[in-house]
């Protein structure tokens, strides 16, 4: 791990000494093979469930979710770089841009491998830091209110999810706060202080994972973010989120009383975030913003199953899995439609079929995964927390969930079509058609519904590992 960290922080910062545009995509480039070779290490030396530097340790969660950090990573690299040189930015502005990106890279991982509850809480303030640097990067007046949004917002969610933390230290043995020794301490515990951390840090890290209540924090980031960036903050980020929120479900696993309050809290975020994607995705005149929402309400089923349990945790699991390839295709295609339209106004651009029909199939069929019809994985899930929640006989829960689902269902619908088939309104930059990156968008879209009509037993036995809480 420490051959990692220093390998991959000395090749982030070190397009800030180069001079060349080319020279930092070549940077980017060996970035991006230090973080393949790290996931083929983990697996050719057999280093998983090893505790390294003493305070990271190599599991089956951490290693699912950096696997899909690293593919969305590829895409990203090259998707900014194109959408970068369309701006016409400064060669100053396009190092700055890759170095922050791969820094935030390197803190999500050590979200992900984190072993200590302290130190998950200092990574995603480092989240922080960087996320805001890449909101920044236009340096427009939107920009510069979503970053100090952006930065007082997710300070203040860090920090209650550190009172959180001081309540749980309180039972911790030995002063030492990582989650296998927390996990056998807990128990003991007050269940006052339990439920009282538990809501502190599950609110204070609803900011990186955009679940109600500091969701609107994410919204402005991924508005103000080039759509590359955004790709990357709306899945790695937000799993990293999932990842650390999932630790903490996991580690009150054994607190019987207190694991059932915690279980009912999460199913009342859950409903409260569908909800808001819901209502605000009828509302919104701007398609970053709308993917975001749709961020929010997919969050929100997951925390739903996370709360039924069972089957349905296996069942959220997967859908986080499964949404970062959907939401990064999504955002990708955004990335290339806004070249030709300067614009991402729903009102106003449309006519997308006549102008670039392999972006629109694959908005349209991004769509229509996004939505969880059939062959898309997401349907495959939310069925499977569907029969959780009869299984347990919540049937008004059920209920509330496909109402809310059908307003999502018509304004994500009437959105893509209005795009496709409605006359446009803006002006066009024809010469700013990609179809190689419509393409490369496309890609991580197949992968979905590949999932969608078969799971590889090794996915199957990664979720059971990390869900098995016996």
């Amino acid at each position: 791990m420490l051959a990692y960290l220093i390998t991959s922080i000395l090749l982030a910062v070190l397009p800030l000494f180069v001079r060349s545009e080319r020279a930092t995509n070549i940077i980017a480039a060996l970035f991006f093979l230090v973080q393949v070779a790290s996931i083929a290490a983990i697996f050719h030396f057999d280093l998983m469930d090893k505790v390294m530097l003493g305070v990271f340790r190599v599991d089956t969660m951490g290693t699912l979710f950096y696997i899909l950090m690293t593919c969305v990573l590829g895409f990203a690299l090259i998707h900014s770089s194109s959408y970068l040189k369309a701006d016409g930015i400064s060669t100053r502005s396009y190092k700055a841009y890759y170095t922050i990106l791969m820094l935030l890279a390197v803190a999500i991982t050590c979200v992900y491998f984190s072993d200590n509850m302290a130190l998950t809480w200092v990574f995603l303030e480092a989240t922080t830091v960087c996320s805001a640097g890449i909101i920044y990067h236009r340096e427009f007046r939107q920009s510069l209110e979503a970053t100090w949004k952006y930065l007082f917002v997710c300070s203040t969610g860090i920090a209650i999810a550190y009172m959180g933390i001081l309540l749980l230290s309180t039972v911790a043995t030995e002063g030492t706060l990582d989650y296998a020794s927390l996990k056998e301490a807990i128990v003991n515990g007050n269940p006052l202080y339990l439920k009282v951390a538990f809501l502190l840090i599950v609110v204070g890290y609803s900011c990186k994972m955009e679940i109600f209540p500091l969701y609107t924090v994410g919204i402005d980031a991924n508005y103000a973010a080039p759509a590359p960036a955004s790709a990357f903050i709306s899945t790695a980020l937000v799993n990293a989120g999932f990842v650390s929120i999932m630790r903490i479900y996991l580690l009150f696993s054994v607190t019987g009383e207190v694991f059932e309050w915690a279980r009912h809290l999460l199913i009342l975020i859950g409903i409260l975030s569908l909800a808001v994607g819901a209502m605000f995705l009828r509302r919104t005149n701007n398609y970053k913003r709308f993917l975001s929402y749709s961020t929010v309400e997919n969050m929100g089923i997951v925390c739903i199953g996370m709360g039924i349990g069972g089957v349905a945790l296996w069942a959220a699991v997967f859908h986080v899995v499964c949404h970062t390839f959907v939401k990064s295709s999504m955002f990708f295609h955004v990335g290339v439609m806004r070249h030709i339209y300067d614009s991402y106004s729903i009102n106003r651009i449309g006519n997308y079929i006549n102008i670039n029909k392999v972006g629109a199939i694959g908005i349209i069929v991004g769509t229509v995964v996004l939505l969880a019809f059939p062959p898309s994985p997401l349907f495959l899930s939310e069925v499977l927390i569907f029969s959780e929640i009869v299984t347990v006989g919540s049937w008004w829960l059920l209920a509330l969930m496909l109402v809310l689902m059908c307003v999502v269902i018509y304004a994500i619908w009437s959105r893509a079509l209005r795009l496709s088939y409605h006359s446009n309104q803006d002006t066009l930059h024809l010469s700013a058609v990609n179809r190689r990156l419509s393409y490369s968008a496309s890609a991580l879209l197949i992968g979905a519904i590949a999932l969608g009509v078969w799971q590889p037993e090794i996915l199957k036995s990664a979720i059971e590992t990390i869900v098995n809480i016996g």
